[in-house]
């Protein structure tokens, strides 16, 4: 066995594998940017070298730097995690060159494997089943777009290279193909350096399953049953399970042997998960879609049923050994689900969040059993937009599924993060959704939902909670109090006057009155009856609200005039009301439109003098390898292009103007009967 191994990655995939390495006695080499000089996985190795001054983004991914950290640290092995470095040969050709074990598949097998287009071909003569589709090779956007149609539509446009559904594009109408093609490859040239594409047709009401193979280096090979991939949302998996609830013994049997075929046909050795599609209305129907040549994200779920340790033994395969059972070893108990907590924000079409978190908090074991945390951040740890936005992993373990859904979505609650937006409060709605809740999900579900299960209002009692903790600050304290420093407006005689704190809440702008102090006082928010309630501090970060004999406890930060609140999985960030800035940071009133998240410009749609309608898209802004358009907020002329293609935007930022054209009507559009110049529908 290895006596280092070298960990090519950041954040929780690198903790994960720590964890292994420290279980087994292996001394652990980190590796990491300039922007990762603090971060836990830096803390938390044996060593750490670092592998700047290259951009952040490009720190991880640059194959020269991570070996030579590799080779200067004396390391034995190099394990790569998961994400696009896992999966480039290169990066396993340089290992072998400088005499390190890669933990990973050969070679040749990464590369049968990274081209969609060929991997296809290779486990179909296999006997594996494929969905049916055309290879993008060498075709140009004109030719690709008439398969696309030949197939039949709907049909979905992909890259033959990457994976993690970026560059996917769904296409139902002909008169979007052209645009989905363009904007599929300009991302997959981004995110893979490959705009070679392929199109598929699609599989109505698709689920996703996935199959986990271990194969050793002395031709052995075993199936460790299947994960449940199907809610996802925009083709990224939020939510996973095994087993799944769809299949019999039979289709599952079935599966796990065309999973096997598939790897057996490009000569795999180590971890690897076998990607497959069915039909929620012909699940005994497969089809093979593509192979991860890695580790995936949700191997948590499988770890907890199987009891097998899937680090480990990529591990010790990489050493040479075999594996120490067969098919008939592995039985798999209970049931297990897992959730993915991302720095997003629901509510503003889960754009990527970024900022300083003040407070994390995840479920204690002792409280939660079954409860397995996968974390990469601590409470003080800066969420920047130049990496992946996933946080943590919640998984849980029970019995039978309902015990393993309670568990998790217990364990979400119990999950706070403070300073920066997360879609924790989301994921604890999807659980309880009536179809999640009875396993009639597939990967349309979470669209198909989104309004419910992201348009939470926000409860008075936040607001409430909000205003007497601001006042509550501005208390005057000491051994010798001055009443008439008390914002409470205390008086000689009657009684006190009502102070207004004006609130800023998830697009709720209100006034929250509140006469007497914190303590004891009524409070009335924006025209709603004066409530009894009191507030008082519980511990360090801890609120306790009574009100209208209700009590609520909340966890608290605030910084710079911000306030977040955050309560059985639900975080509120509260901020004094200051004028309209625009909807969501996403478009500004008087036709501005603007970044929505700190980003790069990959393309402007439009130049000065263009007349555009209500919701045209003007710039493509790309953070955390996705790209996200940025629409006019008004139908109008282009007045001013701010943007250009590379530029690096900060939230908030103007990019492009649109003005009124003169001389219309900008309540009835044209005069002559043309289109209305107004605000979209």
């Amino acid at each position: 066995m290895f006596a280092s191994v070298l960990v090519a990655n950041r954040g929780e995939i690198a903790l994960r594998v720590l964890r292994t390495l420290r279980s087994m006695g292996i001394a652990s080499i980190a590796v990491y940017s300039d922007a990762d000089v603090s971060a836990r996985h830096v803390r938390e190795a044996d060593r750490a070298v670092r592998i700047g001054p290259a951009p952040p983004a490009e720190s991880y991914l640059d194959v020269a730097a991570v070996v030579g950290a590799a080779r200067a640290s004396g390391a034995e092995a190099l394990h790569p995690g998961y994400g696009f470095l896992s999966e480039n040969p290169a990066l396993a050709e340089a290992c072998a060159e400088a005499g390190i074990a890669f933990v990973g598949p050969p070679v040749a097998a990464i590369r049968a494997m990274g081209d969609k287009i060929r991997a296809k071909q290779l486990v179909s003569a296999a006997g594996v089943p494929v969905v049916p589709g055309c290879s993008g090779a060498g075709l140009t956007d004109e030719q690709l777009a008439a398969a696309a149609v030949e197939v039949g539509l709907p049909v979905l446009i992909k890259p033959s290279a990457g994976g993690g559904g970026k560059g996917m594009r769904r296409v139902d109408d002909p008169a979007e193909m052209a645009e989905a093609i363009a904007s599929a490859r300009r991302e997959a040239i981004g995110a893979f350096g490959d705009g070679t594409l392929l199109v598929e047709r699609w599989v109505e009401r698709p689920r996703h399953i996935e199959i986990q193979v271990l194969f050793d280096s002395h031709d052995h090979g075993v199936h460790l049953g299947e994960r449940e991939c199907s809610l996802q949302r925009r083709h990224q998996k939020v939510v996973e399970e095994t087993p799944s609830v769809l299949l019999d013994e039979p289709t599952r049997q079935a599966m796990g042997r065309a999973a096997l075929d598939a790897a057996r046909s490009v000569g795999y050795v180590g971890a690897g998960t076998v990607e497959m599609i069915v039909s929620a209305e012909r699940p005994g129907e497969h089809f093979f879609m593509e192979m991860n040549t890695r580790l995936q994200v949700e191997h948590p779920v499988t770890e907890a049923v199987t009891g097998i340790d899937l680090v480990e033994w990529q591990l010790r395969v990489a050493a040479g050994e075999p594996l120490g059972f067969g098919q008939e070893d592995i039985a798999a108990k209970g049931h297990a689900i897992e959730a993915r907590v991302y720095a997003e924000d629901p509510d503003r079409g889960f754009l990527p969040a970024s900022g300083r978190l003040l407070a994390w908090v995840e479920p204690e074991p002792a409280v939660h059993p079954g409860v397995r945390v996968d974390s990469g951040v601590s409470a003080g740890d800066t969420v920047g937009t130049d990496y992946d936005p996933m946080l943590a992993k919640v998984v849980a373990h029970g019995r039978d599924r309902p015990e393993a859904l309670a568990r998790l979505r217990a364990a979400l609650g119990a999950t706070t993060a403070l300073g920066v937006a997360t879609n924790v409060g989301f994921l604890r709605r999807l659980l309880a959704h009536p179809d999640v809740d009875a396993g009639r999900v597939d990967t349309g579900l979470i669209e198909r939902e989104l309004a419910a299960l992201t348009s939470a209002p926000v409860p008075d009692e936040v607001l409430a909670a909000a205003a007497l903790h601001r006042l509550a600050l501005l208390e005057p304290s000491g051994p010798v109090l001055d009443p008439w420093d008390s914002p409470s407006g205390w008086r000689s005689g009657g009684p006190p006057a009502e102070t207004v704190v004006a609130l800023d809440c998830g697009g709720r702008r209100v006034g929250v009155g509140v006469r007497g102090h914190p303590g004891a006082a009524e409070v009335r928010v924006g025209d709603g009856p004066a409530r009894p309630a009191a507030a008082r501090v519980v511990g360090p970060g801890q609120l306790e609200v009574e009100i209208s004999g209700g009590l609520r406890r909340f966890s608290v930060a605030g910084m710079a005039g911000v306030l977040w609140l955050g309560e059985a999985g639900e975080t509120w960030r509260v901020s004094l009301a200051v004028a309209e800035r625009g909807a969501l940071g996403v478009v500004g009133g008087g036709g501005v439109a603007r970044a929505p998240m700190p980003g790069t410009v990959r393309a402007v749609h439009v130049t000065p003098g263009e007349r555009v309608e209500a919701g045209r898209a003007l710039v493509t802004v790309e953070a955390m390898k996705m790209e996200h358009a940025v629409v006019a907020p008004t139908g109008g002329v282009v007045a001013a292009v701010r943007a250009r293609v590379g530029q690096t935007v900060a939230f908030d930022e103007v990019l492009v103007e649109v003005t009124e054209p003169v001389g219309e009507d900008r309540a009835g559009g044209d005069p002559g009967g043309g289109d209305p110049g107004g605000v979209g529908s």
